[in-house]
């Protein structure tokens, strides 16, 4: 099945298997701990640097930030081309991600990281992974996108944020 052969009722009849919050097991995912340089007078976070290519991180060829205010869910997006890379520079976030990518080795899993300024991250998520976010901080959330392609409003699937796995919004406990 391709992307675009992806449906709301497909969804709805798939086993979806949650992990470990934090936790990524979903193969392509990148999770990447930020350098931050502090001195007297602030800090200066590292975003993106052509030496990680070696690491997995994609060079981006379309970059923008996104505000979402708190407590709101922004779900579920599907790309067929295009990779997203995510970084938050104010606020906190909730990222799920589900491997919809039959014959993929992780087929079903569901990730969740946080992503924020106190702990900064950077999120890879490859074409074929649907993913959603949801602000936990107010008054809201920063996120940059360093996309892979160009923005191509063709390239984004979207499902309603109840579509499946509305559990993975409520407060993680634990």
């Amino acid at each position: 099945m391709t992307v675009r052969e992806i449906t709301a009722d497909w969804l709805k009849t798939q086993k979806w298997q949650i992990q470990k919050p934090n936790t990524v097991t979903i193969d392509g995912v990148l999770l990447k701990e930020l350098t931050v340089h502090l001195d007297g007078r602030g800090d200066v976070i590292e975003l993106w640097s052509e030496k990680w290519l070696s690491e997995g991180v994609v060079k981006p060829a379309h970059v923008y930030q996104s505000a979402t205010d708190y407590g709101v869910v922004k779900c579920w997006h599907l790309h067929e081309t295009h990779t997203d890379q995510f970084t938050v520079t104010r606020g906190k976030l909730q990222v799920s991600m589900v491997d919809v990518r039959e014959g993929s080795p992780t087929f079903g899993h569901v990730n969740t990281v946080i992503l924020g300024t106190t702990k900064p991250r950077y999120l890879k998520i490859p074409n074929g992974i649907m993913h959603g976010w949801k602000s936990l901080a107010e008054p809201e959330t920063l996120v940059v996108n360093l996309q892979s392609h160009v923005y191509d409003p063709a390239d984004e699937l979207k499902f309603p944020w109840d579509t499946v796995l509305t559990e993975v919004w409520q407060p993680l406990n634990g």
